[in-house]
């Protein structure tokens, strides 16, 4: 029986530190669960075109489509701000996404207890916080045609178009009914219909699917509407499920009442491969945060969460992820705090390699 398969990106800014302890963790798990995985690395983002004038070289897209997940660390950086739209770090991880054809995000936002007070929001509100954003990624504004700059008479005008088809919207909101049944058995669907053509047909396509779920509460709500709901009570919702710009929006806003984007993972899901997993890409929230790259300031936290996630969706090692996630939660209940995290009262701060160790440490102990 060969070894799960696991290619790792780690990317520009922070993304080189916090894969660090990642691989710590990968590791652990070879040495002390025997669970071992055949792990290669490759580049993206700024670093692949400054060596190979791209952002994503046709083999590294190659061996993405080969492994059994991807786990990447972060794009970008003020170095390749004048660059061509089209050689743009991001534009390396939207190829990732569009050609592996992961048209499913999913963004958990948790808060552990030991950081209820931390969030901006008041401790009652956030604690014990624990629901799941599905985003559709592979369509909507940020793919549609036409797009682009145009000039328009004597002025220059700006396109973006909102396209979704009703497989598109299908296969999505079949992941997210599915991921509730797992769950808690609540969907919410959010969209614009009471403007948005395609927000009309997004709610249409959800209830049709829903009507194969009956076991699932399905409830409806405008994004603008949700986004004020988020602020206001989080703890309404389970899963929710939306378009990308929308998706985009209330998930960032959501990993925001955990108190920071340092601890957020995020999972995109495609349609299964030949031995049933599904295509994978594993990635923080957060982004490369190249004003403190280099020096063991980032939280490795959200990308040692987005390791548990592919644990859990990709090798069906949930238990493994259970551990892995209660480790994390021991060590932030021992005060132990990285930059992003301190302003409390009686916390320790580590670095980066710290933060990593700790969590080893706290796994040893479940073993």
């Amino acid at each position: 029986m060969t070894n799960p398969s696991l290619l790792i990106l780690p990317g520009d800014g922070i993304g080189p530190e916090v894969m660090t302890e990642v691989r710590k963790i990968i590791d652990w798990f070879g040495a002390k669960r025997d669970l071992v995985f055949d792990v290669s690395e490759d580049l993206v983002g700024g670093c692949a075109y400054d060596k190979h004038g791209t952002p994503l070289h046709d083999d590294t897209m190659a061996k993405a489509q080969e492994v059994d997940a991807v786990l990447l660390g972060a794009v970008g950086g003020p170095k390749y701000d004048s660059l061509d739209f089209s050689l743009k770090p991001e534009r390396g991880l939207l190829r990732l996404r569009k050609e592996m054809d992961l048209y499913a995000n999913l963004r958990p936002a948790q808060c552990f207890d030991a950081l209820a007070d931390f969030s901006s929001l008041k401790k009652d509100v956030v604690a014990g916080l624990d629901i799941m954003i599905v985003r559709e990624l592979t369509s909507g504004v940020y793919f549609g045609e036409p797009r682009g700059i145009f000039e328009e008479g004597n002025e220059r005008v700006g396109i973006n178009t909102q396209r979704y088809t009703e497989s598109e919207i299908d296969r999505v909101a079949r992941s997210a009914f599915e991921l509730a049944m797992r769950r808690n058995k609540k969907l919410c669907s959010m969209e614009k219909g009471n403007v948005m053509e395609s927000g009309v047909l997004w709610r249409e396509v959800v209830i049709e699917v829903g009507k194969d779920y009956p076991e699932v509460e399905l409830s409806h709500m405008y994004a603008d509407a949700g986004a004020m709901q988020l602020t206001r009570w989080p703890k309404q919702f389970d899963v929710i499920v939306t378009d990308n710009l929308f998706g985009d929006l209330l998930s960032d806003l959501a990993a925001m009442l955990t108190g920071s984007l340092g601890m957020l993972p995020s999972a995109s899901l495609g349609a299964p491969m030949e031995n049933g997993r599904p295509k994978a890409l594993y990635e923080p929230v957060h982004g490369s945060a190249p004003d403190i790259a280099g020096q063991g300031k980032a939280n490795p936290i959200a990308c040692i969460l987005s390791f548990a996630m592919a644990l859990r969706y990709s090798f069906d090692q949930g238990a493994e992820a259970d551990r892995l996630e209660q480790a994390v939660e021991a060590v932030l209940a021992q005060g132990l705090r990285t930059a992003d995290l301190l302003g409390e009262e009686g916390v320790t701060p580590v670095s980066t390699a710290e933060m990593g160790d700790a969590i080893v440490a706290a796994l040893d102990a479940t073993v």
